[in-house]
């Protein structure tokens, strides 16, 4: 490497030479962060309305979380669940209340993928069926069980043949999943909001009719709350907007507090699975779980919840007047604090104008902005960003 590159040319030249090239980079190297605020090498800030893709809903390095790391890992950071655990059974007693009534089962793992093929597994195991009903534009993840549930075709066709039993059926419509059941059907996975596919609200009822549809036929309900949940709607689950609850609930991102986590909880129904089914060697381990006791309980204490619906309300009104404009944005959808801006052209020119006035943003799709800000955004800080997507979209 060359010595006349200076710190950050070294950083993005060693990534660049070294990563399989996967990722597609941003021309920003990030350092620091504290709640809805990162900085980069050179000290400049911005407003962060990408959160960890949706991670970081109490805040980048919340004094809370980084107080229960620092703790545990003075006692202990990892202890596989072949040995219990103080600090893992204080984590299910708060998922447990956190949950909807009767999820009172709990598995843990590192991500939300993990939590998908879990689900995937146990919805198996449950019902010794094999086929699972996901949505069209529904996104997953990226493993094999996860990415035979994910619809887009950019992320499937390369890794073709991939798991069979899956079918896809239109988002927010309840006739086409009733037609694709069949006497093979495991269960219906679904997302509450479809987040990566677009930012995608259902429409009224949805939910509760999927819930009554899968009561029916004895099909499992899966739903993907891994984006939606831990307050991000503008209610702690994004099934509880229709008092909905998933027979099987897969949770990751903003579970840990920016530690690496997911779970699935069962309903109790169920009872305990058959042993050694499933497992994983760092789900449940004591730091993550001190990471994720902190993070819920600011969510609890703060209620963020109710934040994430104040801040979102107001920042879709304030942007409602580009749509109405028309020039360059054809809708703005969401709920509390997740927003999906559909442009009329690509969306990476405008993010990329974005990040040149100091706001990060996440696509949504090839033509949708999606914005994913901390819950804890403080409104000065989001003022300074819908006033720069105005400049940019207006």
């Amino acid at each position: 490497m060359s010595e006349t590159l200076d710190v950050v040319d070294q950083i993005r030249a060693t990534e660049d030479s070294l990563e399989v090239g996967v990722y597609p980079k941003r021309e920003v190297n990030i350092v620091r962060g504290e709640g809805a605020i990162l900085w980069d090498d050179k000290g400049n800030r911005y407003v962060d309305c990408v959160g960890g893709q949706g991670v970081a809903n109490v805040g980048h390095c919340n004094p809370l979380v980084v107080k229960a790391i620092e703790e545990q890992a003075k006692r202990l950071i990892t202890c596989p669940e072949i040995f219990y655990n103080d600090k893992r059974a204080e984590l299910l007693r708060k998922l447990v209340e956190v949950a909807p009534a009767g999820l009172r089962r709990v598995f843990l793992c590192n991500s939300g993928t993990e939590a998908i093929e879990a689900s995937i597994k146990f919805a198996r195991l449950i019902t010794s069926k094999t086929d699972i009903i996901a949505t069209v534009r529904s996104f997953h993840g990226r493993s094999m069980g996860a990415l035979s549930a994910t619809w887009e075709k950019k992320y499937r066709e390369p890794f073709m043949p991939l798991v069979p039993g899956f079918s896809h059926v239109p988002y927010g419509k309840i006739e086409p999943l009733r037609n694709a059941i069949t006497e093979n059907t495991a269960a219906i996975l679904v997302e509450p909001i479809q987040g990566e596919g677009g930012v995608h609200i259902p429409p009224a009822g949805y939910l509760r009719e999927l819930r009554q549809l899968c009561d029916e036929t004895g099909v499992l309900l899966i739903l993907d709350e891994i984006q939606t949940g831990f307050c991000r709607t503008g209610k702690f689950w994004g099934g509880d907007h229709e008092g909905v609850r998933g027979d099987i609930m897969a949770l990751a991102k903003a579970i840990g507090g920016g530690m690496p986590m997911g779970a699935v909880l069962i309903d109790e129904k169920f009872g305990e699975l058959q042993k050694s089914t499933h497992g994983t060697t760092f789900g449940g381990n004591p730091l993550a779980c001190a990471a994720a006791i902190a993070a819920i309980q600011f969510m609890q204490d703060n209620k963020l919840e109710e934040r994430a619906t104040e801040m979102g309300d107001y920042l879709r009104s304030r942007l409602e007047p580009l749509a109405e404009k028309g020039d360059v944005v054809r809708e703005i959808r969401g709920r509390g604090l997740i927003t999906g801006i559909e442009l009329k052209q690509k969306v990476v020119p405008y993010l990329k104008a974005l990040l040149e006035r100091s706001v990060l943003a996440l696509p949504a799709g090839p033509n949708v902005l999606r914005l994913l800000p901390p819950l804890v955004i403080e409104k000065a800080d989001l003022d300074f960003a819908i006033e720069q997507l105005i400049a940019v979209l207006g």
